[in-house]
């Protein structure tokens, strides 16, 4: 006997989750089925894929090389179904997503109401994560197509969605606040920005721009989202430096800010819907490329 799709998809809850009992919720059935079946495996093998303990369940390192090659095959199954399910041409059945935070609760609402009423067929599973992030689980199987920067993504196909501007917010106080315009860089010479956290792939950009005009990043504050820069800066600790989508969405309600677009060529950044090449999917992704693109353009007029 060989193992089982099933066992594998154990396997890999077990390296997701670092619990048997964690992995078991979430593949849905009892530990101690789940125990016996890995257990199972592992005389197949002849090998021990998984070291038990108090703490949890780890990988040994075949375990994790089995895990890997396992992520691969269930993709591989998973793309055969979408094949055949789509013979008809239609968009349906589970579509995993990943986005960057600094997209998607801004894009997402609107897009995905459209998707799921002109497809009522689709299934979409959304997660939020970093670009390095993405860039691993796009490759690794866990997503099957990622919003992002694609200049970050080398070696996918894409189809863009938006080319978004980066907005500056400021409370109703400062000295920028007298004008509504686009602002030139060197004019913002001297001032602090605020931005996202290291993690984040904005945060280069922030920094970026900042350089340029003179102006620096603070050093004693790094938002967790851009509601919380967007809040110091209405509170006057600091320029909140943000991406359209966000800006025009969100921030221009705001009563407490002022928002204006920075003049600058290096002041945008590209955002697309991306696939791996070796992807079966690609007329699909492109027609939900279309969507998300039509929904951009609604936010950004």
């Amino acid at each position: 006997m060989k193992p089982s799709l099933r066992q594998l998809q154990y396997l890999v809850a077990i390296s997701e989750t670092g619990t048997m009992s964690e992995a078991a919720k979430r593949t849905h059935v009892s530990q101690p089925s789940l125990s016996i079946q890995i257990k199972d495996m592992e005389d197949q093998l002849g090998a021990t894929l998984v070291e038990r303990g108090r703490k949890g369940a780890l990988l040994t390192p075949l375990g994790v090389e089995i895990v890997s090659r396992a992520r691969m095959i269930l993709r591989q199954v998973e793309e055969l179904k979408v094949v055949s399910r789509e013979a008809g041409g239609t968009l349906a059945g589970r579509v995993r997503l990943g986005v960057l935070p600094t997209v998607g609760p801004y894009l997402l609402p609107q897009a995905t109401r459209k998707l799921h009423k002109d497809y009522p067929e689709l299934r979409l599973t959304v997660r939020e994560e970093r670009t390095f992030e993405l860039e691993e689980h796009l490759s690794d199987g866990r997503f099957d197509v990622i919003i992002s920067t694609p200049e970050d993504h080398p070696g996918t196909k894409s189809h863009p969605i938006v080319r978004e501007n980066i907005y500056i917010c400021i409370a109703p106080d400062d000295n920028l606040a007298k004008e509504r315009g686009p602002i030139e860089l060197k004019d913002l010479g001297g001032r602090e920005f605020l931005t996202l956290g290291s993690g984040h792939k904005f945060a280069s950009v922030v920094k970026n721009l900042a350089a340029i005009a003179g102006a620096s990043t603070s050093g004693s504050y790094e938002g967790t989202s851009l509601d919380a820069i967007r809040q110091m800066a209405a509170m006057g600790g600091g320029i909140a430096v943000l991406p359209s989508l966000y800006a025009i969405s969100e921030a221009k309600r705001d009563p407490l800010l002022i928002v204006r677009p920075i003049n600058h060529p290096l002041a945008q950044r590209n955002i697309s819907i991306m696939w791996r090449e070796t992807s079966p999917m690609e007329a699909k992704f492109n027609t939900m490329g279309h969507v998300f693109e039509e929904i951009a353009k609604d936010i950004m007029r």
